[in-house]
């Protein structure tokens, strides 16, 4: 028997290909259903409605005079009649209030850019940062009122100087919590500080600035209408903040409230662009802005 004989037949070569992994298409993001908006929607409404009934039942039963509290039908009765006087006094809030928030998101960001650069200079600026936010503002405004004149120029900076902080505060935290692990890497890989900065933290530190942003929005209304309480109407144009005081001087409950709620509108809508932008910036990867079924 030949040696050809002796040795065992090679196994054929599997000429099937092993089947490999597949990956999966990413399912397309759903848009929002019906029932979805119906559930953001119907909570704060039904809240608003018990709130209103019960406010219209207790001034009802207790007989409470319109000049101390008015009635919601009150409030509504007196929309057509003031409707012409608040139309200017909330733009000129407005412009006061936007103006001061988009100071306070200049400056703080670029604070908190230099004190997350340089350790020393964030221990030599956050002290007067925080002493900023200490001081109360009402004993400020007359200061301003002197060097800058009564008006929209000095209610802005007051706007400003009220929304800084939370800017300030926020991004700084946010690009001082940027993961070590990502920073030692960009380090091994021989990156420098500025794209570091501008490709790592700052993107990692998007929520946390939007964050301060949205606390911002409410705050410079704030400022706005502080600012207006001891600026006056400076040139003739007064904002929320005058007619509020000339309308409790006069004891007008009802076109007060009418410019409380006027007030809040304006503090709403900014708020609510600026969760605009949050959802739009970060609902792909940020778990702050996904829905639950992402």
């Amino acid at each position: 028997m030949s040696i050809a004989e002796k040795t065992p037949a090679t196994p054929p070569a599997q000429t099937t290909a092993t089947p490999q992994a597949v990956a999966r298409p990413k399912a397309p993001r759903k848009a929002p259903s019906g029932r979805t908006l119906l559930s953001f929607v119907l909570p704060p409404l039904v809240v608003l409605v018990v709130a209103v009934a019960l406010w219209q039942a207790l001034i009802s039963l207790f007989g409470v005079p319109k000049f101390l509290v008015p009635a919601p039908l009150d409030v509504l009765a007196e929309i057509g009649p003031a409707i012409g006087t608040l139309v200017e006094p909330t733009l000129v809030t407005m412009g006061e209030a936007y103006g001061g928030f988009l100071l306070a998101a200049v400056v703080g960001f670029a604070v908190a850019f230099v004190m997350a650069r340089w350790d020393v200079a964030e221990r030599g600026l956050y002290p007067y940062m925080v002493l900023l936010q200490t001081i109360p503002i009402i004993a400020v405004a007359p200061i301003l009122v002197v060097w800058l004149g009564p008006g929209p120029t000095t209610n802005t900076v007051v706007a400003a100087m009220i929304a800084v902080f939370p800017v300030t505060a926020n991004t700084l935290t946010g690009l001082k919590s940027t993961d070590r692990n990502l920073v030692q890497l960009f380090a091994m890989a021989g990156a420098s500080k500025r794209y570091e900065m501008s490709v790592l933290r700052i993107p990692y530190a998007l929520p946390y600035v939007l964050t301060g942003l949205r606390i911002a929005a409410g705050s410079s209304v704030i400022g706005a209408i502080v600012g207006e309480f001891v600026a006056g109407i400076g040139g003739g144009q007064g904002g929320l903040g005058y007619v509020i005081t000339s309308t409790a001087q006069q004891l007008l409950m009802p076109r007060l409230f009418l410019a409380v709620i006027a007030a809040s509108c304006v503090s709403l809508l900014l708020f609510g662009l600026v969760r605009l932008v949050e959802v739009l910036a970060l609902r792909r990867w940020h778990e702050s802005a996904m829905s639950s079924d992402d």
